[in-house]
């Protein structure tokens, strides 16, 4: 017992990623004793969730026109938060990030250089990230399956939210909402075949008949009109 608290506690590296993975730890039991379990879903979910932005989790819709995505955004969408909950994804990089640490910790022998191993985190954290973006690939399709909506069956028609992609005409792009702090992308297409461009502002106003998309207008406002 001595031995297994010395390797999770020493060296300081060690000892962060146990204290992060713990507080996670804490978080899912928490959560479990609330009664709100891994936040699956009901299955009572509305279908219209489909039109969800589901498609290629290796890529995101082509984006148009001259404005891009931040590299915040591109950041967070390359480990596909938004297709999953937040705390998942979350736990899910502290967990493979301490894994990391503690076999680094091992090899290296780090706990001969003191506080001076906390060092290690920064190319461990960097590898963890890009680790993560094929970690949550079956993660974001176990919760595609199951019909995960957030905590909650949502509607979507009369909500606001930001454009990830300009559409035109026929094409479809997607579109962003934050709904409770978790952030959900559906799928969109202009309403009236009208220009919107990359981060304006737009409100859901009809669902196509296939469930695959819904229908967007440009909000109007003293900032476009």
């Amino acid at each position: 017992m001595v031995e297994l608290l010395n390797i999770l506690f020493n060296p300081l590296a060690n000892a962060i990623m146990t204290l992060l993975t713990g507080l996670s730890l804490l978080y899912w039991l928490f959560t479990m004793l609330m009664g709100d379990g891994f936040d699956f879903g009901g299955t009572d979910v509305d279908a219209n969730f489909e039109g969800a932005d589901v498609q290629d989790i290796e890529g995101d819709t082509t984006i148009d026109g001259d404005a891009e995505p931040s590299f915040i955004a591109k950041a967070m969408d390359f480990i596909n938060i938004g297709k999953a909950p937040l705390m998942v994804i979350v736990t899910l990089f502290k967990f493979i990030g301490w894994l990391i640490t503690i076999a680094t910790s091992l090899l290296f022998h780090l706990g001969s250089y003191g506080w001076k191993s906390v060092w290690i985190l920064a190319p461990i954290l960097v590898l963890t990230y890009f680790l993560m973006h094929y970690v949550t690939i079956p993660v974001v399709k176990l919760y595609q399956k199951v019909g995960y909506t957030g905590e909650e069956a949502i509607e979507f028609l009369g909500r606001t939210g930001k454009m990830r992609s300009s559409i035109k005409g026929e094409s479809i792009g997607s579109v962003e909402l934050l709904i409770q702090q978790d952030v959900i992308r559906l799928n969109v297409k202009s309403v009236d075949g009208s220009e919107i461009r990359y981060n304006e502002e737009v409100t859901i106003v009809d669902e196509a008949a296939d469930k695959k998309y819904y229908y967007v207008q440009k909000n109007i406002n003293l900032n476009n009109y």
